[in-house]
């Protein structure tokens, strides 16, 4: 299972930068239709990646570390 909630967790990041999804997809180099559709239903790991760990005894959890230097 995966435990974050890629959307909240996704929202509460922008904000913290001060940036809207719409800003985060062009930086990003995509649409915000896709964004939105990859943040709504958390297609972020890929569902037979999860399986694997849950059978193996697991959840996932994400964590984010902030970068020290910019790009």
């Amino acid at each position: 299972m995966l435990k974050n909630n890629i959307e909240v967790d996704v929202k509460v990041k922008c904000i913290e930068n001060g940036i809207t999804q719409a800003q985060l997809a062009e930086k990003s180099e995509t649409s915000s239709p896709y964004v939105n559709r990859i943040i709504k239903k958390s297609e972020v790991l890929n569902k037979t990646f999860i399986r694997m760990m849950e059978e193996l005894g697991y959840d996932v959890e994400l964590t984010y570390v902030k970068r020290t230097e910019e790009k």
